[in-house]
């Protein structure tokens, strides 16, 4: 979503999950020096979630060290080498968001886009733009520059955004064959750099991306036979929120969708 890092109000996220199913210094400032595929050697195995792990969200603001928590979701660009070490150094994993599907207009790399791969803004986000995921060459370069960095930084996995857009108003006639051929290209760049990578919001591919992920999270009020759904609190600056938001994790298993009545519910 958009302009988590600058210009949405403070979001805090602390994420207590009771199971997981198994499923260089950088400058930050500057944006990511695009690499070939090619010239990364495939790792063999990376970091997978696992049950018992309790998560800290925090895209904005300094990063709170007092958090007691066994995984931190951070921003790519706003988090430094240091900052991931000291979190090491605690016996924490570190996981790196990214905007996978859609291009903002405050990141250090907005202008390697290619004009055509920009579509529709994303409805409630200012800044923000859908992506022609079908674009996979044109974006391929920019997306394992972001993953080169993530690597680089010593984050642990990859927390990649809007992976959904073909059940989105993007401007482009994305299918969902399109979707689950960009989605499986990315996961198989993290897996190749030794990063491990949730499915983000792409809850009815979750079955056919399974294989391919090593978690899987959707901000949508589901519940999912078989797995465990995880709880948000959630804080705004300028509202008093709480929400019900439910959060699945999973790993290489079939789940039935069932609607459930808890939602966002203003205080």
């Amino acid at each position: 979503m958009a302009n988590r890092s600058r210009s949405k109000p403070y979001l805090v996220i602390l994420i207590l999950l009771s199971l997981v199913l198994g499923l260089a210094a950088c400058d930050n400032s500057a944006a990511p020096t695009p690499t070939s595929a090619a010239t990364i050697p495939a790792a063999t195995n990376w970091w997978q979630p696992t049950p018992g792990l309790s998560w800290q969200v925090q895209y904005i603001d300094e990063i709170d060290f007092s958090v007691q928590a066994d995984v931190f979701d951070l921003d790519l660009f706003e988090t430094t080498v240091e900052q991931i070490g000291s979190l090491h150094a605690q016996g924490a994993k570190v996981v790196c968001y990214l905007n996978a599907g859609a291009w903002e207009n405050w990141r250090p790399d907005k202008d390697d886009y290619p004009p055509s791969a920009i579509g529709a803004g994303y409805a409630g986000w200012p800044g923000e733009r859908w992506l022609d995921i079908r674009q996979i060459e044109a974006l391929a370069l920019i997306l394992r520059a972001r993953l080169d960095l993530c690597a680089a930084k010593g984050f642990d996995g990859v927390d990649p955004d809007n992976l959904d857009g073909y059940t989105n108003a993007t401007g482009f006639d994305l299918s969902a064959e399109d979707q689950l051929i960009f989605n499986r290209w990315l996961a198989a760049e993290a897996h190749q750099r030794g990063l491990g990578i949730g499915l983000k919001n792409d809850p009815d591919q979750a079955e056919l991306l399974a294989t391919d992920f090593d978690w899987a999270t959707t901000e949508s009020c589901l519940a999912e036979a078989g797995a465990t759904c995880f709880h948000l609190s959630l804080k705004l600056a300028n509202r008093s929120w709480q929400s019900n938001i439910r959060i699945m994790i999973c790993r290489r298993l079939y789940f039935a969708r069932q609607p459930i009545s808890s939602g966002w519910t203003p205080s």
